[in-house]
C-alpha cells in the first residue's frame, strides 16, 4: 500500500516544501511539516490503516501550521500600515 510507504510522505513533504517556496505565506509549509513528521512516524515498523495516516497527518499539520502562526506573526499591538503603492 503506498500510503504505509515513508519515502512517499516524504516527498509529498518536499513538493509541499517547494510550492511554499514558489507562494509564500506560510500556507503548504504547515502541510509540508506534517507530511515530514508522518514520514518519520513510518520509519517505525508499525502497521495502519490510510485513513489513521491521514488523520495523522491533518493533526501535524494543524499543530504545526498553528505553531508557525504563533511564530511569525507580528508583534501584539503592531499593525501594518502602507503608505506608499507600488502602482503610484
Amino acid at each position: 500500500m503506498i500510503w504505509a510507504i515513508w519515502w512517499v510522505w516524504l516527498a509529498g513533504a518536499l513538493a509541499l516544501a517547494i510550492l511554499e517556496l514558489l507562494a509564500p505565506g506560510f500556507i503548504f509549509l504547515g502541510f509540508a511539516i506534517g507530511a515530514a513528521a508522518v514520514a518519520l512516524l513510518l520509519l517505525i515498523p508499525f502497521t495502519t490503516s490510510p485513513a489513521v495516516l491521514l488523520a495523522v497527518f491533518a493533526l501535524l499539520s494543524l499543530a504545526a501550521w498553528a505553531l508557525l502562526r504563533r511564530l511569525f506573526r507580528a508583534p501584539k499591538g503592531q499593525v501594518r500600515f502602507v503608505r506608499h503603492d507600488i502602482n503610484d
